[in-house]
């Protein structure tokens, strides 16, 4: 009986790591897009997203499952338990990625002075996401909250971007729709790195048993 469990649950740790990845790759494309302004890869990020909901709910199924048909002890609870709150934060990532896409296709959004910091979110968003899984299956707590301190990276970057901004809107001949559309953009970046954030938390509860508070 074990042995089954033992099977299922390595079983959630590749539909995890597969789940991850398909969100790393749905923001990487969203911040590619936005950097060559290709309106052909911001098209494929919607039927990324429909990947990650398909993967949640499937995700979701084998945790009730692992709950319902066994027997686990404290440790695999948490874990199974920890799993089932990360697949909403990363689904959440996914349709942040597709919302990102959704600008870029209906925008046209052309950064200039500010590529290079977008850009850099967006790597640092996506390290986030890939750390805080990596964390989960190799139940790594330093690395876990290492993600939690990346965060304050992220905010800054959104500080500052949001800075720069600004300060399109006190030159003449402003376009004021720009401004908008890549503050939503840099927006979800920083959502992003907030929900990475709630899943390096669940991953600390898997292995301590004890939720740290925001």
């Amino acid at each position: 009986m074990r042995t089954r469990f033992d099977e299922q649950l390595e079983t959630l740790h590749k539909e995890m790591i597969t789940m991850g990845a398909l969100c790393e790759e749905a923001i990487a494309r969203s911040a590619r897009a936005l950097e060559n302004q290709d309106l052909k890869l911001a098209a494929t990020v919607p039927d990324l997203a429909g990947q990650i909901a398909h993967e949640e709910r499937d995700i979701e199924s084998l945790c009730l499952k692992l709950l319902l048909q066994q027997q686990p002890v404290a440790s695999d609870l948490r874990t199974i338990s920890s799993a089932l709150k990360m697949v909403t934060d990363m689904e959440r990532i996914g349709n942040c990625a597709h919302d990102i896409a959704d600008i870029l296709l209906a925008a046209h959004l052309t950064p200039d002075a500010e590529a290079q910091e977008v850009h850099d979110m967006a790597l640092d968003t996506i390290r986030m996401v890939t750390d805080c899984i990596d964390a989960f299956v190799k139940k790594d707590a330093a690395l876990a909250r290492a993600v939690v301190d990346a965060d304050d990276t992220v905010d800054a970057a959104f500080v500052h971007i949001k800075s720069l901004l600004l300060e399109h809107l006190r030159t003449p001949k402003v376009d004021g729709e720009y401004v908008l559309d890549l503050l939503m953009v840099v927006k979800y970046l920083e959502r992003i790195g907030d929900h990475a954030v709630n899943i390096a938390r669940w991953v600390l509860y898997s292995l301590t048993g004890k939720r740290e508070q925001k």
